[in-house]
């Protein structure tokens, strides 16, 4: 198969060219998008690089990680590539590890992979606890969004994605800054896509990441809760209707009719001033226990609906639309 990397470059210019002589003589093209870098670092690259393979895109505007990320994408489908690898320019991925990424695509294992730092003890030591904490608690908010229970560090870029199953994600609604990988995983829970994580190491060299952890929870918190109601309704009301939609609809019910019932007794007891029997309490937390029960078996039902064959294999090629 065609591997193609495409490389983000903003604010990029010390490590960049490391980063591109370190990638592996399997990679056939490689894309190096200028998001509108303040450092121009396309035309750095293109007087310093003389590797035949690097081709250098340039968005007129700055358009976030994801913007740049997709305008490489866009090249690599209409270059009929087959796999496409994403790296970051900042040198904290390492380009040698490439093949491993591709490497459960190509055996039909996988559509698309990412790396996961939390995979090794050891690669945890140099890692900030802040980012450690932030990407602990959005690797949760992730698994609940997405659908994808076995995956962790969500916000990680080193990814490659099939480019049939590429084809397939609607490009112009992406996410194009801190959200992108994020909204990728959902994306392609919602073609029931195959996602596996590559076990890394974390490397940091003397970049500063934009990503403030404090700042970017909340925005964060938003968007996974829309789309966890989105895939919610999609996965168990549009596309399907199953034993999960069963046990969701009873247990939520149950859970609020119970809590309804039992805190309308209350603040009757409460003014009235005469305690509650002891029925009344059995007939407010029987339903309660009854729909968490239910809730539970439906979380367990959406763990174990995973993907878990590749949909690659099963796609047929169609052209690019121009």
């Amino acid at each position: 198969m065609k591997i193609a990397v495409v490389i983000p470059c903003y604010k990029v210019r010390s490590h960049v060219l490391q980063v591109l002589e370190a990638i592996p003589d399997t990679v056939e093209r490689v894309y190096a998008v200028d998001d509108c870098c303040p450092d121009h670092s396309g035309d750095f690259i293109e007087s310093h690089c003389q590797d035949p393979r690097v081709r250098v895109l340039r968005n007129p505007v700055n358009l976030g990680v994801g913007g740049a990320v997709i305008n490489g994408y866009r090249e690599a489908l209409k270059d009929d590539m087959d796999i496409i690898v994403k790296v970051d320019g900042d040198g904290q991925m390492d380009p040698r590890l490439i093949p491993y990424f591709a490497r459960p695509i190509t055996r039909g294992r996988a559509d698309y992979t990412k790396g996961n730092r939390f995979y090794r003890h050891e690669s945890l030591r140099g890692m900030p606890k802040v980012r450690l904490i932030g990407n602990a608690l959005l690797s949760f908010l992730t698994k609940l969004s997405c659908g994808y229970w076995s995956l962790m560090d969500p916000t990680n870029g080193y990814t490659a994605i099939h480019a049939q199953v590429l084809r397939e994600l609607p490009l112009d609604k992406l996410e194009t800054r801190y959200f992108f990988e994020t909204d990728m995983l959902f994306r392609l829970n919602t073609v029931r896509a195959v996602v596996r994580d590559i076990p890394m190491d974390a490397l940091y060299a003397d970049e500063v990441s934009g990503l403030n952890v404090r700042k970017i929870l909340p925005e964060f918190a938003r968007k996974h809760l829309s789309r966890l109601a989105r895939r919610y309704v999609y996965n168990y009301w549009l596309r399907d209707f199953n034993i999960g939609s069963l046990y969701s609809l009873m247990g939520s019910l149950l859970v609020v009719a119970g809590g309804l019932f039992g805190l309308g007794h209350w603040l009757s007891s409460v003014i009235q001033q005469t305690p509650a029997t002891s029925g009344t309490v059995m007939l407010a937390s029987l339903p309660i226990l009854v729909g968490t029960q239910l809730l539970i078996a439906f979380l367990h039902h959406d763990i174990s609906s995973t993907p878990q064959d590749p949909l690659h294999p099963q796609l047929t090629p169609h052209p690019v639309s121009p």
